[in-house]
């Protein structure tokens, strides 16, 4: 599986759990932390917990290994470290502090559809 094939997979799965405005950062060639950054919300500490679970069972289903965990606990920025593939999952409040998007704005946007990016009502959780 590529890269790119890798972000796409953690972004669909978490817009299954109806994951906050999903966007996929190309950041090849602008770091060597990764090549792709999947960043999403979600509503609260539980919601957050369980886009996280949901993308790690989605990719070892596709048989991808566990990432490297941050933030699990405090679930108010979750860190899924698949070393090409970094997923951030953070809190309404912890993404508008951070920006991650405005940081790494040279970076390409992989075009998602409209649900896969999350555009919907916020889910209860």
């Amino acid at each position: 599986m590529t890269s790119e094939e890798k972000a796409r997979l953690a972004a669909t799965a978490a817009q299954e759990l109806k994951a906050n405005e999903v966007v996929v950062l190309d950041v090849q060639g602008q770091t060597q932390l990764a090549d792709f950054f999947v960043i999403c919300s979600g509503t609260s500490d539980v919601h957050i917990r369980a886009i996280a679970d949901k993308i790690i069972e989605k990719l070892r289903e596709n048989g991808i290994e566990k990432p490297r965990r941050e933030g699990v606990q405090a679930a108010r920025w979750v860190l899924l470290d698949y070393e090409d593939v970094v997923v951030h999952i953070f809190s309404a409040e912890e993404r508008e502090y951070y920006n991650l998007e405005s940081f790494w704005s040279g970076a390409r946007v992989l075009e998602l559809t409209e649900e896969a990016r999350g555009q919907h009502e916020p889910a209860i959780a």
